[in-house]
């Protein structure tokens, strides 16, 4: 009989927080509890019908039935530099070398460690923070060395305390602005520090802005782009799941220093093909989509925020209102940790949150909502929190 072993890297890995807050809420389903889930960033707004209809017509051309590019239709890249100009004021950016597509950022975010580290250097990453930067690290054989954010720092790195050992051998560092669990956002004199900071030390800088169009109040996210001297420092992963509601759709992209790119995209040709062509053609009707579509999506947000905020902070909780994406960061009551809160959450009022301390120690403390579902669910949430406390 074969007997599987599983190899290290595997078993000096958690199980992937999402995977099992889903096994969780299954089980939860089965006993017959009528869930309300407020854990997992997934959009349940559809993608808007234009870049549908897109899709139906490239999806039915011959020629985006073959095998895609690696890299990536040219007239896609072009799309995301032409947006990266309209939105942020970015120009020039060479769609040939300095945009490369993505099946999603993660997977940018996953592979990107393999081009660039090996056992002995170090990856700095921001904790908490999406899990997948320290696995990244891991599959590469690599040492993950994690930038707690505070409140007390507004949730932001403090780069002199990373001890003078682990500079000498960071080689990667992850940054995600605005960010996620806590729903931080950064400023221009954050990212000039961290360009001067990543000069120093000869790190490459992996900004993931997933998050950069969910924002409120008209205050819009900067770009690490936008940066003088940031594309001379290192890439952006961009996505476009969250500002489309494209979650399962796939497609992202990489900007930037073009030997990352490059080194990306080896990596890219080697382990994976490129994304369907019909659906990066969907892609670049999006790119070009008006705020006419996406304003509302955001004011959609806006009120959910305001309505799960507002519930919170009368049942005592302490939370931090967002100015961008789609969570909320809450202190749990006191005497419970984030797993004891979120299993209190789930059995007593059928509701489905992530603790903090899944995205890494630092989180500890806290609980992260996701915004959706809608109001009149999210005041029902509200309700059951309040019986349940």
């Amino acid at each position: 009989m074969l007997k599987v072993e599983v190899a290290s890297r595997l078993r000096g890995l958690p199980p992937y927080l999402f995977a099992e807050i889903d096994r969780l809420k299954q089980e939860a389903r089965a006993r017959g509890v009528d869930v309300i889930d407020l854990s997992i960033g997934d959009p349940d707004m559809p993608t808007p019908a234009h870049i549908i209809e897109s899709l139906k017509g490239a999806a039915e051309r011959p020629e985006n039935h073959r095998y895609p590019s690696y890299e990536g239709l040219f007239s896609f890249r072009k799309a995301v530099a032409d947006w990266y100009e309209r939105r942020f004021g970015v120009a020039g950016l060479d769609p040939q070398t300095e945009v490369l597509s993505l099946i999603g950022s993660k997977e940018g975010i996953g592979h990107i460690p393999l081009a660039f580290v090996e056992k002995g250097d170090v990856v700095l990453y921001s904790s908490p923070g999406y899990p997948v930067y320290p696995v990244g690290t891991l599959f590469a054989g690599a040492e993950g060395y994690p930038m707690p954010l505070l409140e007390a720092n507004d949730y932001l790195p403090d780069f002199k305390s990373i001890p003078a050992d682990i500079l000498k051998r960071a080689k990667l560092m992850f940054i995600n602005y605005p960010n996620n669990p806590t729903s931080a956002t950064a400023g221009m004199d954050f990212y000039n520090e961290v360009i001067s900071f990543a000069d120093r030390h000869n790190i490459i800088v992996c900004h993931d802005a997933a998050y950069s169009e969910v924002y409120f109040n008209g205050k819009k996210p900067l770009s690490f782009m936008q940066a003088p001297g940031a594309k001379e420092t290192g890439i952006e992963f961009h996505s476009l799941s969250k500002t489309y509601n494209m979650t399962g759709w796939r497609l992202g992209c990489a900007v930037g220093h073009k030997d990352v790119i490059a080194g990306l995209g080896r990596i890219k040709t080697n382990l994976d093909s490129g994304v369907f062509q019909a659906v990066q053609e969907a892609g670049i009707t999006a790119l070009r989509t008006g705020d006419e579509v996406l304003a509302p999506i955001r004011n959609t947000y806006e009120k959910r925020r305001d309505a799960l905020y507002n519930g919170l902070t009368g049942l005592g909780l302490k939370v931090k209102k967002p100015e961008a994406t789609f969570y909320l960061w809450a202190k749990c009551p006191d005497g419970l940790d984030s797993r004891a809160f979120a299993k209190l959450l789930l059995e007593k009022a059928g509701i489905s949150a992530t603790p903090g301390v899944g995205f890494g120690a630092p989180g500890e403390g806290y609980i992260r909502f996701a915004l959706t579902v809608d109001v009149p669910r999210m005041e029902e949430a509200v309700q059951r929190m309040g019986k349940a406390l």
